[in-house]
């Protein structure tokens, strides 16, 4: 469980540093990631199964539930953004976007397509394939699901400062705090990281959609 911890600590403390502090642009902050989230996993020797194994199905109705939760949030995120957007300073957020990751409205559907999809399951590897089911092994079931999801949640910190309001930002967090808890018991019940990640999929899209309706491509 030590093992676990320090590699989630130091990983996650460095993606806050990147992000919060030395701000590379997206494209670098992306490689650094892909070795904090999964390189170093693999190389502290935290990923006892085969990382393949994690996307593993028992059958058809694991996906099919799973797509139809992942559409759920995905109308959801968009339900709440239509009643939140007139408290949402959208241009601050696209010039934050600018400044802290380069993203632009020009690379803006490339940086999309790599959220959806490659980050999210990253992501999903590093939060629920490396911590929530190491922790699982190790400690007790309330625990894993409290740590991982609030390491997920933190790790969101230094991404999202200076987007939102207080009262926003604390939203954003609690979202963040039960979204893990949810995405953990897909992993627990599926015993893979698949199904999590097919719903974490759908809620960055509904992220990604906004995006594309602030940037003005939609």
């Amino acid at each position: 469980m030590k093992r676990i911890l320090f590699v989630a600590a130091v990983a996650v403390g460095l993606m806050a540093l990147i992000d919060g502090v030395i701000s590379p642009g997206y494209f670098p902050k992306s490689l650094a990631k892909i070795f904090l989230f999964l390189a170093l996993p693999i190389a502290a020797g935290g990923i006892k199964a085969n990382p393949g194994s994690f996307l593993k199905v028992s059958g058809k109705r694991e996906i099919i539930t799973s797509v139809i939760l992942g559409v759920g949030v995905y109308l959801s995120i968009l339900g709440v953004y239509s009643v939140l957007s007139p408290y949402l300073d959208l241009d601050r957020i696209r010039a934050l976007l600018g400044e802290q990751l380069g993203v632009v409205r020009d690379n803006f559907i490339l940086v999309a397509i790599y959220i959806s999809f490659a980050n999210s399951l990253l992501e999903e590897f590093f939060f629920r394939g490396f911590l929530f089911l190491g922790l699982l092994r190790k400690t007790t079931r309330s625990n894993a699901y409290f740590i991982s999801a609030g390491i997920f949640a933190l790790y969101h910190l230094a991404i999202l400062k200076g987007w939102f309001s207080p009262l926003i930002f604390a939203l954003s967090m609690i979202g963040l705090f039960v979204g893990g808890l949810i995405f953990n018991k897909l992993n627990e019940r599926n015993g893979n990281i698949l199904s999590s990640w097919l719903v974490h999929m759908m809620a960055n899209l509904a992220i990604n959609t906004i995006g594309l309706m602030m940037f003005g491509i939609l």
